[in-house]
């Protein structure tokens, strides 16, 4: 689930509102994998979306 997941956030990171909602799906659906999900979305996505990780992973353990 994690590679699938990393495989829809990449292709919906042109739309702010999408990757998001993407994202918050992804959070629920990874399970053990959450820390490999965050490290890998701080590394990819944090010049692009800083505020939307934060908001996400805040309340994600």
């Amino acid at each position: 689930m994690l590679e699938y997941s990393k495989t829809i956030l990449s292709k919906v990171s042109f739309d702010r509102l999408l990757f998001e909602k993407e994202l918050a799906k992804a959070i629920r659906l990874v399970g053990e994998h959450l820390e490999a999900l965050k490290a890998w979305c701080y590394e990819t996505f944090s010049q692009l979306y800083p505020k939307i990780l934060d908001r996400q992973f805040k309340f994600s353990h």
